[in-house]
């Protein structure tokens, strides 16, 4: 028996994700976790449950899939571990010790980079019994729906991303770019339809919050078009909703999904996760 029948693979929804059982990571041999990498690129997300990692346990996971990512905004960055990120409603002194509602509103993380993560990594530490939870659109079966004509006439259209549009626009967090941030994150265009570059297989990746126009298409007329396509991706058969539990590892790409946090009662619950992203390349 080979390592790839001793974990078995349960699919998240009909057609999407995997969720990998039967691994402890941080005792996980190679060959398992080359199985979970292949999960990975050929299901769009992966679930490890029950898992009881340190921080440097997660650098390991999200260094299978490529060089862990940075981030912009490093306020609220795990102490001693920049590329770790910490989404959290606590207060501890006075001060907040992560980001708040960060992430609500469907996205792609990164969109507004050349080169945008590759996968976001979310490891539950403090779960709300209701609530918070995490929902992933499969952008590949959304595309595979669409009839051949309307396929033709979506394929080869550009989006313009702008970081400065998005956070000055935010509902949460909403601030002016510093020059210097500017200056990182110049604006860009991706493509509409997405190759992955795993198995050839294709996905819409519109986005919201980063994207300004439509190229070839300004004003009302192609946000309207943005608009449509993202209704289209989020509807509920194209749709995982992710109920977490403590020592939840999930895991999703950002190349043929689209994302979104909900919200909670969080006066009532605390909510602590570890955020980390792998590297990617430029949308094709």
């Amino acid at each position: 028996m080979n390592a790839m029948s001793r974990l078995p693979v349960r699919e998240l929804k009909p057609g999407f994700g995997a969720e990998v059982q039967g691994v402890d990571f941080p005792n996980a041999t190679p060959e398992q976790k080359a199985m979970i990498v292949d999960a990975f690129q050929h299901h769009g997300a992966i679930l490890l449950r029950d898992q009881n990692m340190s921080p440097d346990d997660l650098l390991d996971f999200v260094s299978l899939f490529g060089e862990p990512e940075g981030h912009t905004l490093q306020e609220f960055t795990l102490p001693g571990y920049p590329n770790i990120y910490i989404l959290s409603n606590k207060v501890v002194e006075g001060r907040p010790i992560g980001a708040h509602n960060d992430g609500v509103g469907w996205h792609t993380d990164y969109s507004y980079k050349p080169e945008p993560v590759m996968s976001t990594l979310l490891y539950g530490v403090e779960v709300p019994p209701e609530g918070a939870d995490t929902l992933l659109a499969d952008c590949v079966a959304a595309w595979d729906a669409l009839p051949e004509g309307r396929k033709a006439e979506l394929e080869g259209l550009k989006l313009h991303h702008s970081y400065a549009h998005f956070m000055r626009n935010r509902e949460w967090g909403a601030m002016e770019l510093s020059p210097e941030l500017l200056a990182e994150n110049p604006e860009v265009d991706h493509p509409l339809v997405r190759t992955h570059p795993a198995d050839g297989r294709k996905a819409l990746w519109p986005s919201t919050g980063t994207v300004t126009e439509v190229v070839g298409r300004p004003g009302p007329e192609g946000l309207a078009l943005l608009d449509e396509l993202v209704a289209w991706c989020t509807q509920e058969r194209f749709v995982y909703t992710h109920k977490w539990r403590v020592g939840d590892v999930l895991m999703w790409d950002n190349r043929c999904t689209l994302h979104t946090g909900t919200l909670y009662d969080d006066k009532r619950y605390d909510r602590l996760m570890h955020r980390l992203w792998a590297k990617g390349d430029r949308p094709y």
